[in-house]
């Protein structure tokens, strides 16, 4: 519902240093997508995602993705079941366009504690594959693990690998430390 929120803290695993707490508030729900306000409490970064009733991502900033990204779950949830998406990615302000393959699967379910209390959760392996249209030899790989709870209808802690052709650029853990419900 507008109002709802989410907190989370972004720990560069490289570095081992927090670098972001972003904060996401639902702003509109219609019968097919979802608008947050996304907030950066470390730099006050303003920004506007747009996710399907699944949490996939439809948009962000300069970003649009068709159908979706891919990144969401797809209910209902049970240990074992496996997606796939192909995605078609394009950034309108810089021009650059990829297409992005990906495999999602429920690995289990597991307890997890972060800061904002004690959660039963999916844990949910996926890899997506991107290449550049404009050069095909350009590509990523991107892996995550991320423990979504259905209590609070969105994940509590993911984990991201970004590999930018084969060299690694992005080791993340975002963790959930504060959420809400609008009264």
């Amino acid at each position: 519902m507008p109002g709802d929120n989410w907190t989370y803290e972004v720990r560069d695993e490289i570095t081992g240093k927090i670098s972001a707490t972003r904060e996401i508030v639902i702003t509109e729900v219609t019968p097919t997508d979802i608008s947050v306000r996304s907030k950066d409490l470390i730099s006050s970064k303003l920004g506007a995602i747009v996710y399907d009733r699944s949490w996939n991502l439809l948009s962000s900033g300069d970003w649009k993705y068709t159908p979706n990204d891919g990144t969401g779950i797809q209910t209902p949830l049970a240990i074992g079941k496996t997606w796939s998406s192909r995605t078609n990615s394009v950034n309108t302000g810089g021009g650059f366009a990829w297409t992005r393959t990906g495999n999602a699967k429920v690995v289990g379910q597991e307890t997890v504690t972060t800061k904002a209390g004690t959660f039963e959760a999916f844990k949910i392996e996926a890899k997506f594959s991107s290449r550049s249209v404009k050069d095909p030899t350009r590509t990523n790989e991107m892996t995550s693990e991320t423990w979504y709870a259905p209590a609070i209808d969105h994940w509590v802690k993911r984990v991201e690998v970004l590999r930018v052709d084969k060299h690694l650029q992005t080791n993340n853990t975002i963790e959930l430390v504060a959420y809400g419900r609008k009264q």
